[in-house]
């Protein structure tokens, strides 16, 4: 008896993941239109259809794409077998699909709904992202978008930090920064200085050209400030932030550049169809909206 009940446990587990199973494949296809709906209420099998399961019809393309690939990913021929194997397959994939959406899996299950989600939005995004943009649509692109396309400039930055311990004023860190620095004014190495006056650094600055939101990793904002104050040579005054105080070095900068157009053209490309793909889904999302009855409990913004 407890065998019995252990079983049918087991089976009443099993067939809600198989019907989340189905449902998150046949959501995907019925997105890429593979499943079609009836028209006419007729069950007789169309044409261009090899089945019809409870009015939904299986497209004929469908069954001849999955035969392809099954015969590319096969060394064996394609047989009856075969063929009565795959329809039979897309059959049962979509006696599954009808019966989740009849539980209302479609609705609850968060998995599901993510599935169907994402395979309507790649739908209407790749639809959009068919069209291959004409050059001088580019051109006015990457005009408009000049900015978005400028490479920033670059820095590389020496630093000495001297470390404030917890709940210290901080006036000693900020005199062995006056010191180091008069040190350096007066020709001492850079190196030499740190290496004898300054304290270990948790993350180094890396030895080369880093643009400027990189840096900031490093030394923080008002470090980073000081920085952009210097010309290539100078070494700042001291800098005190949140971890120390700091000596800065800009020792090399490139400038911030705007590359040709001709140079780029295959990123302004991609950025062009990207944001065209963009704007289509959010074109789709308010219409969608706008001709549903939404009511929220919190106020909208705008």
């Amino acid at each position: 008896m407890k065998q019995e009940e252990a079983g049918e446990g087991d089976e009443g587990q099993r067939i809600p993941w198989l019907l989340g199973l189905g449902a998150a494949c046949g959501l995907l296809m019925a997105a890429y239109g593979i499943l079609e709906p009836p028209s006419g209420g007729q069950h007789a099998v169309p044409a261009d259809a090899v089945a019809v399961v409870n009015g939904e019809v299986l497209r004929r393309d469908t069954y001849e794409r999955l035969l392809a690939g099954f015969e590319s990913d096969s060394r064996n021929p394609i047989d009856d077998e075969v063929r009565l194997h795959i329809l039979d397959r897309m059959i049962e994939e979509e006696l599954l699909v009808q019966r989740a959406l009849a539980l209302g899996l479609a609705s609850v299950d968060r998995r599901v709904r993510a599935d169907l989600t994402s395979s309507l939005i790649e739908s209407v995004v790749s639809g959009a992202e068919e069209r291959d943009p004409e050059r001088e649509e580019l051109r006015a692109f990457y005009t408009e978008q000049e900015a978005f396309f400028t490479r920033p400039g670059r820095y590389r930055v020496d630093q000495i930090l001297f470390r404030i311990p917890y709940e210290d004023d901080g006036q000693n860190a900020l005199e062995r920064a006056r010191a180091a620095r008069a040190e350096l004014l007066a020709g001492t190495p850079f190196e030499e200085v740190a290496e004898r006056l300054g304290d270990e650094e948790i993350s180094p600055l890396p030895n080369t050209l880093l643009p400027a939101m990189k840096l900031r990793e490093y030394i923080g904002p008002t470090a980073l400030g000081a920085v952009m104050e210097l010309e290539t040579g100078e070494t700042s005054l001291p800098v005190r932030s949140g971890v120390g105080v700091h000596l800065l070095r800009l020792t090399e900068s490139l400038p911030s550049i705007s590359p040709p157009f001709d140079e780029i053209e295959d990123q302004v490309r991609r950025e062009y169809i990207r944001r065209t793909g963009d704007r289509a889904l959010r074109s789709y999302l308010e219409r969608l909206r706008a001709e549903s009855d939404v009511s929220t409990a919190l106020p909208q913004s705008g």
